[in-house]
């Protein structure tokens, strides 16, 4: 930064000096900012050479919501005149502007539960998560259940697909890690619970579906290796039996009776 607040260019990278004349016509590109109040441009911040006798000015946006954003403006003149015209305005971002979130495409800002009772959702068509069903697999329970072509499911969970699958069901809420496996007892694993319905293919290997009515992931998908208190094979161990305890009479707080003869 030079004098007067003045930027210019690495000496490698400049195209052209900074015009003077341009640069000195601070008061001119402020007033070329018309679509808001004179009180919503602030203090002047810099002045960069963008070309031959074509330099911007940036001042400091005062509207509310806009912190951190500046107003450019970009002035110009003619050969050998001292007559500074207007180029353009705009309001740009600073380093510091407060910014929204960058733009992402619909599939991509989609989280588990978004989708609701009537909602589409469309599968792409080249979607790696997916592969033709007519293919041959390398899961042999895909291979047993195929059908003709034309006659099966277009389409069918690709090794790829369900690697993304497996990993995502492993650390969610009902892998090892959740918290209501953590806190259970250690032997206390759905791959030993009578509870437990494996799954076909692959996945067998490693995931389930929970049949336990009263288990909190009753109907879920769980890992081989996640668990609850609600493990079959936790029962209440019968209690120990108490012998009963003869009666105990105090004989010293009995009244004795006189007997009673009725002739």
């Amino acid at each position: 930064m030079g004098d007067n607040g003045w930027v210019t260019r690495p000496a490698s990278a400049r195209a052209a000096r900074l015009d003077q004349v341009c640069a000195a016509a601070v008061d001119v590109a402020r007033a070329a900012v018309t679509e808001v109040e004179a009180d919503d441009v602030g203090d002047h911040l810099q002045v960069v050479a963008e070309g031959d006798r074509l330099v911007t000015h940036y001042f400091e946006c005062r509207l509310a919501g806009y912190r951190g954003w500046r107003w450019a403006v970009t002035v110009t003149r003619v050969p050998r005149s001292r007559n500074v015209t207007i180029c353009e305005t705009v309001l740009l971002p600073g380093p510091d502007a407060l910014l929204a979130p960058g733009w992402l495409p619909w599939q991509e800002r989609l989280k588990p539960g978004d989708l609701g009772p009537g909602d589409l959702l469309p599968t792409p068509p080249e979607d790696e998560r997916l592969q033709p069903g007519y293919l041959l697999s390398d899961d042999p329970a895909v291979e047993e259940t195929a059908w003709e072509l034309g006659l099966g499911r277009p389409r069918v969970m690709s090794q790829e697909g369900r690697i993304e699958t497996a990993q995502r069901w492993y650390d969610g809420d009902h892998g090892p890690a959740a918290p209501i496996s953590t806190a259970a007892p250690a032997a206390a694993r759905c791959g030993s619970c009578g509870f437990y319905l494996p799954l076909a293919g692959r996945l067998r290997q490693c995931f389930g579906v929970c049949g336990n009515f009263y288990a909190p992931d009753d109907g879920r998908v769980v890992s081989a290796d996640h668990g609850c208190g609600a493990h079959s094979e936790t029962l209440i161990e019968a209690e120990t039996p108490v012998d009963e305890m003869p009666t105990v009479y105090d004989d010293s707080a009995v009244e004795p009776v006189e007997s009673y003869d009725p002739s």
